[in-house]
């Protein structure tokens, strides 16, 4: 579903990631963790075409997307759900999963069912203000306004940063079917160690913007892998 080859991006004079290597299987998740500040972000945007790579490949379903504008990414079925989640905080919550349903073209849109039976929260909040919602329900919305543009690839950086327990036991609820779906591979920036390796099949350790550790969840070494993540 998505190979990246050999990366190279950076900010300016500024190189952030270097020789990166990552591979997410269809209808896999894939957790991507590391300490602050080693380049989880940077990937995401440079997956998603935010930033370009001055070095390497990215291929979605085969094709070479290196070059391509972020948003034939998404046209393309790569959905990103950003650290700080980026909703529309002046429009409804209606209105936000609306504009995901604009983007797909469709007229006459209307709220799929299946997004109210993943987020059940959110159908009480449609005439609410996005500004006005808790960070939690700010991330149901993140989430749910991606979903409903049925991505074959969701891209989450930090679902769980600043989030109540509950709501991030919704969130991993959500993972988890989509997962068990297999229509949709998800690539997952998480800081909480154990939340992502109860979801994923793979995980991959960053340090200094280059991957330095890797291996399917069950035949991890847990101990190397903390080691990795210590401060």
């Amino acid at each position: 579903m998505l190979s990246i080859k050999e990366v190279h991006c950076a900010y300016a004079d500024t190189v952030i990631l270097r020789d990166v290597n990552i591979e997410v299987g269809k209808g896999q998740v894939v957790s991507l963790m590391g300490r602050n500040g080693v380049g989880k972000t940077t990937l995401l945007k440079t997956i998603m075409g935010i930033l370009k790579p001055f070095k390497g490949s990215i291929y979605f379903n085969d094709e070479d997307i290196t070059t391509l504008s972020s948003e034939i990414r998404a046209l393309k079925g790569i959905g990103y759900v950003p650290q700080g989640r980026d909703i529309f905080p002046h429009l409804t919550v209606m209105e936000n999963l609306l504009i995901g349903l604009e983007a797909r073209g469709i007229k006459n849109p209307s709220i799929p069912e299946g997004i109210f039976e993943l987020f059940p929260a959110l159908r009480d909040l449609l005439q609410r203000r996005g500004g006005d919602l808790s960070g939690g329900q700010q991330q149901q919305l993140a989430i749910a306004r991606v979903l409903i543009t049925e991505p074959k690839l969701l891209l989450l950086d930090e679902p769980t940063e600043g989030i109540q327990p509950s709501v991030v036991f919704e969130i991993e609820n959500t993972i988890r079917f989509i997962k068990e779906q297999g229509n949709v591979s998800v690539l997952l920036v998480e800081q909480f160690m154990e939340f992502a390796l109860r979801l994923s099949d793979y995980c991959y350790v960053m340090e200094k913007g280059t991957v330095v550790f890797e291996g399917a969840v069950n035949e991890l070494d847990r101990e190397e892998l903390q080691s990795h993540l210590a401060i």
